[in-house]
């Protein structure tokens, strides 16, 4: 029963959250992906490329994190590697907090669905026009890592 509440709830959240990022004049890109069977191995990479026209203004990245009530831990380490236009890579080491010390979810919650937009990196120039691949990898110590429903990025161009 618990898990067609939580189909329910989860079809509702992403219409509304379609309805209202209808008018998200900032986003340049934002795209979720699906961890399967809730368990993010430590072999899963999602990879996200992203056509970059705008090199003259700032942007803001977001990491996008969706757990479940009873994921294990109050945080998330991610990996997140960059290859750039010209075939050069960075990568970056970053701490989602998803709880607070107490153990409270932080973030939105629908039911026992949770959603974060955790700032990753803020006033970013992109250096090259053209395709940017953006991988995150869970960064756990464990090799699967369960209830973490999906991961994903979004980058904004910065507002006035």
């Amino acid at each position: 029963m618990n898990f067609l509440k939580n189909i329910l709830l989860i079809t509702i959240y992403l219409l509304l959250i379609s309805t209202l990022s209808s008018c998200d004049k900032n986003r340049v890109f934002e795209e979720n992906k699906q961890i399967s069977d809730q368990l993010w191995n430590i072999d899963e990479k999602l990879s996200f490329e992203v056509n970059v026209t705008d090199t003259l203004s700032n942007h803001n990245f977001y990491i996008n994190v969706r757990n479940a009530d009873g994921y294990p831990y109050n945080n998330l380490f991610l990996f997140i590697t960059t290859q750039f236009p010209n075939g050069k890579f960075a990568k970056d080491t970053l701490e989602c907090i998803l709880a607070d010390e107490s153990g409270k979810w932080l973030g939105e919650g629908l039911g026992d669905i949770w959603d974060n937009q955790i700032p990753f990196k803020r006033k970013v120039l992109f250096p090259l026009q053209g395709k940017y691949i953006f991988t995150l990898e869970q960064g756990m110590r464990a090799e699967e890592l369960p209830l973490i429903l999906d991961a994903g990025i979004r980058i904004e161009k910065q507002g006035e």
